[in-house]
């Protein structure tokens, strides 16, 4: 029969435990983001890959060490660039040891769209009902002036979503990167607000660099 500390103990395990998966609340615009910071680790979140596939982000890490961002969406000419900066240094980070995983709110076709235009080898996850983006601290409800436009002059079909005040709104992450070890513990991020201000692929390497990877 187990004792009232063991009994506790199992409990506090348990609790701790589903303090990874736990999504943060949609934040009110993107400067209002509470992102997970170094020391934390990579919540267990399952995701699709560009075929529809299941992944689970913490036992992904475990294959080995792993550099998360997050874009907006293929639409988004910022988070293109930034695509085409990180697979130049693909071929680096792979000699480092390292995987790229690239998360945003497009479904999996579009996945496989962006992937074929852009030319890329890494994976990229789909993230549409922002569990992932939740979990990270980096969903954000954009403006209705945001929402509007970005629906009209793009075209997005992305879901809207309800604020607290009941409006209809679009959701997207801030931008960001993630470094994490093979135990799924962060070392190093990088969150922008300013969707327009990427980190430059020397600071990732050296990021990268300074992380290391398992002898």
């Amino acid at each position: 029969m187990q004792s009232l500390l063991q009994r506790f103990l199992l409990t506090t395990s348990l609790l701790l435990g589903s303090f990874t998966t736990l999504a943060q609340p949609i934040a009110k615009d993107e400067y209002s983001v509470s992102p997970l910071l170094n020391g934390e680790h990579i919540p267990t979140i399952t995701l699709q890959d560009m075929n529809g596939q299941s992944v689970d982000l913490a036992k992904l890490t475990v294959q080995k060490p792993t550099i998360f961002f997050f874009y907006r969406g293929g639409w988004c000419p910022f988070c293109n660039n930034q695509m085409g900066q990180l697979k130049a240094i693909e071929p680096k980070l792979i000699d480092m040891g390292f995987q790229l995983v690239g998360i945003s709110p497009d479904t999996p076709a579009q996945l496989r769209a962006s992937a074929a235009k852009n030319e890329l080898k890494y994976q990229l996850l789909s993230d549409e009902k922002m569990q992932a983006a939740q979990a990270f601290g980096l969903a954000f409800y954009t403006s209705k002036q945001v929402t509007d436009t970005y629906l009209s002059r793009l075209k997005l079909d992305n879901p809207l979503w309800t604020t607290p005040e009941g409006d209809k709104r679009l959701v997207l992450p801030v931008p960001a990167i993630y470094i994490a070890d093979t135990q799924g513990l962060i070392h190093f991020q990088y969150v922008n607000p300013n969707y327009k201000v990427r980190p430059a692929p020397k600071l990732i390497l050296t990021a990268a660099s300074l992380v290391g990877t398992p002898e």
